[in-house]
């Protein structure tokens, strides 16, 4: 939990009971046989039971799991267990309770244990317990977690520290699966690995003589993107096809629109379509980087933290056609040449996109246009007596409108240095601007008065470090598919992404500079496309 806390999402925003129920009546109906509640926290919404209990109704699913943090586990267990409960994940980073209140910025260790007691008691085998593993916090208790399975029906599972945003990802923080394996051999020789079940993002072993198990889930050394069959939907109800992706879909809109079933299952095929092989590309490069390190990937359209969310692991039948998943190429790693460790971040990168970055020192051409490109002899947002006026798009047919827009910001040696080590005091300045930008393109009408408000398929920010003038250049892309287009969104994404940088350099100069915030392309519309050369 961060030191200031996280914002809650508004109750009205959140999917109703109904809504979760019905959500979860058609993926069972299309072949989901597990739903598993997780969060942020769930046991703190106060119709969990319930939700359970209808849960249980349905037909065709075998297992309803839950991921919590324990605090509340041993109170609400039974009543769980009565409606159907069948799987249970307990969070738990540390075994140290003065730890425990420093992670978590509450007291509660003692709850905890209890929760994990009671869970036993209950007869629930295995009870799974979900430790991250950092390095400097709690890597030394590798040992004290393996020894716990010697007498308890546990499966201790050993998550590899992941990049999210707000939680100060440094890859220097990370204990690789590898390492962790090294360490427990070296103690437990005898250590041996278990068969992997299809679809399994763990890898198991086993102590010869303990009761319990223990695995390692290795999203960042060895990623299982291939094999996933994973579905999320947020507590909101925006459907996530990858955990680390920026792409969601709002079923929930769709669902209080009046959406018929056909219709929920086409915009979910969609989504499920476009599921990569391969984490969402937001990676950070490093030159002192360990070589056995991949690129590293980061989930940044929204930070959810105290928020529960029902996830759907199964056979997708219907929409997961020929069982594999859609490929999509991977980004090449790139090493830059410096004596600094150069950082490069991209939210997202889709198959059909653009990978290269811009290169600011290159020479900069005229705009030019790929096509018609008419001009206009009166400004389009003034009536014919001079007031200021919304164009009415209603009767513009809908096509597929992409636009990029760029800006630099130059930043003076002492603030790049800072930016470039990631040592800062107000944290990682790129991965807040990232966000910054992204969350500016999903409010440019609220910002830009006589804009329309359009639904975006997708946001893509990218910021790249300029060595040569101490300056992050920022690559802004939005797509929607409608009858306006997307510039002033790409536009305001580029510069609030600007802004938000000089924010969180400020302290240390104020002789930075915002500049070059342009359109760098534009294609669909009335109007033709347009590419700056």
């Amino acid at each position: 939990m961060p030191e200031e806390g996280v914002p809650l999402t508004p109750k009205a925003d959140l999917l109703t009971t109904e809504e979760i129920l019905t959500l979860a009546r058609l993926f069972v109906k299309e072949g989901v046989d597990k739903i598993r509640l997780t969060g942020g926290e769930p046991l703190i919404r106060p119709d969990v039971v319930d939700i359970v209990a209808q849960l249980r109704q349905l037909e065709g699913l075998r297992t309803i799991g839950i991921t919590t943090n324990g605090i509340n586990l041993a109170r609400l267990l039974p009543q769980l267990q009565k409606a159907g409960l069948s799987a249970i994940n307990i969070s738990l980073d540390t075994l140290v309770p003065a730890k425990f209140e420093f992670i978590v910025r509450r007291k509660g260790f003692h709850k905890v244990m209890e929760g994990i007691h009671k869970a036993i008691e209950l007869g629930y085998s295995p009870v799974k317990v979900n430790c991250v593993v950092m390095r400097g916090l709690n890597e030394d208790e590798l040992l004290d977690f393996v020894a716990l399975t010697e007498g308890l029906p546990l499966d201790v599972r050993f998550i590899e520290y992941m990049p999210f945003d707000g939680n100060k990802w440094n890859f220097k923080k990370m204990v690789s699966y590898k390492e962790m394996l090294d360490t427990l051999r070296q103690q437990w020789p005898e250590l041996e690995k278990l068969p992997e079940e299809e679809s399994s993002t763990a890898k198991a072993f086993k102590i010869p003589g303990f009761r319990g198990q223990v695995s390692f889930i290795t999203s960042m050394s060895e990623h299982f993107c291939g094999t996933c069959n994973r579905l999320r939907i947020t507590a909101d109800g925006n459907l996530k096809v990858c955990l680390f992706g920026n792409s969601e879909v709002s079923l929930r809109d769709h669902l209080r629109a009046g959406a018929s079933e056909e219709e929920l299952l086409r915009v979910i095929g969609a989504a499920v379509g476009r599921k990569k092989r391969q984490h969402a590309e937001l990676f950070l490069m490093r030159q002192d980087s360990p070589p056995a390190l991949p690129s590293t990937f980061r989930n940044s359209l929204r930070v959810q933290v105290l928020r529960h969310r029902v996830s759907f692991s199964s056979q997708m039948v219907t929409l997961w056609k020929g069982g594999g998943v859609p490929q999509a190429p991977l980004v090449a790693q790139r090493w830059l040449g410096s004596s600094l460790p150069q950082r490069h971040f991209s939210s997202h990168l889709d198959s059909d996109a653009n990978p290269k970055c811009l290169s600011p020192t290159e020479p900069q051409a005229p705009a030019a246009s790929s096509g018609p490109l008419p001009d206009s002899d009166q400004l389009t947002h003034v009536d014919t007596e001079g007031r200021m006026a919304m164009v009415d798009v209603g009767r513009k047919p809908d096509t597929e409108r992409v636009a990029v827009a760029s800006a630099v910001v130059l930043l003076g040696p002492v603030a790049f240095k800072l930016i470039q080590e990631n040592q800062l005091k107000k944290g990682d300045a790129l991965a807040v601007a990232q966000l910054a930008g992204i969350q500016a393109a999903k409010l440019t009408s609220q910002l830009i008065p006589l804009c329309h408000h359009v639904a975006l398929s997708h946001v893509q920010v990218q910021l790249e470090l300029d060595r040569t003038r101490h300056a992050a250049v920022i690559q802004a892309s939005c797509r929607a598919r409608g009858p306006t287009g997307v510039e002033m969104e790409a536009l305001t994404s580029a510069a609030v992404a600007a802004l938000a940088l000089y924010d969180m350099c400020k302290a240390v100069s104020r002789d930075i500079v915002l500049a070059e915030i342009k359109l760098v392309s534009k294609t669909g519309g009335q109007r033709g496309d347009f590419h700056r050369t």
